[in-house]
């Protein structure tokens, strides 16, 4: 009998944007692929495989997006940012399509000096 590793099944987050400033404090354009933070308490290495489910303001349609773990904001993290992870979105053409999609909905915001809650 051969045994197989025990790779954990992806977790899925669904994400509902309400606001375009929580959509400019949660975007990643930092990443070519493009990205979002998520805040949550549950504990995640980075290359972990999340399944998001990401609702944009005054959009009815969920975007569904099979992205990774790229970076960890701990629970405490200085400058009082939120904990959670910044999810990587896949180069694939669906998150070309989702990352267009998100900047066409921040339009001029992308340019701001304004915190968000990425690096």
């Amino acid at each position: 009998m051969s045994t197989v590793p025990n790779t954990p099944r992806p977790s899925v987050i669904q994400l509902a944007i309400k606001e375009k400033a929580a959509l400019y404090a949660a975007y990643i354009p930092l990443f070519a692929e493009g990205g979002i933070f998520i805040p949550t308490t549950r504990e995640y290495r980075l290359g972990d495989d999340v399944y998001v489910l990401l609702s944009l303001p005054d959009d009815a349609q969920r975007y569904p997006v099979a992205g990774k773990v790229a970076w960890i904001t701990p629970a405490r993290a200085s400058g009082s940012r939120t904990q959670g992870v910044g999810i990587r979105f896949p180069q694939d053409e669906k998150s070309r399509q989702l990352k267009l999609r998100i900047e066409e909905v921040l339009g001029g915001a992308l340019a701001s000096d304004r915190p968000t809650q990425t690096i």
